[in-house]
């Protein structure tokens, strides 16, 4: 999940909203919020991510490949 971070006046804005409620909804909001510093962030793996290029191939036979199938233009393409 992705932090939000908020600036003074935003955290103002909420903070205008939010006072106006009954005691017990704050405390309820507070441990929430208490409750949400103690997760700690799971670091993600990037390999879990996308799948890993899984080839028997070596290194030169896949570039010749990629040499083999590239196509050469032969008519000029002008901007006249």
């Amino acid at each position: 999940m992705a932090n939000l971070t908020l600036n003074n006046k935003a955290i103002e804005k909420y903070f205008g909203l939010l006072k106006g409620l009954d005691n017990l909804s704050k405390k309820k909001l507070i441990i929430k919020l208490t409750e949400s510093l103690d997760i700690k962030e799971e670091k993600v793996d990037l390999r879990t991510l996308f799948g890993a290029w899984e080839d028997d191939k070596d290194s030169d036979e896949i570039i010749k490949e990629i040499r083999e199938s590239r196509i050469e233009k032969t008519e000029n393409l002008g901007f006249e």
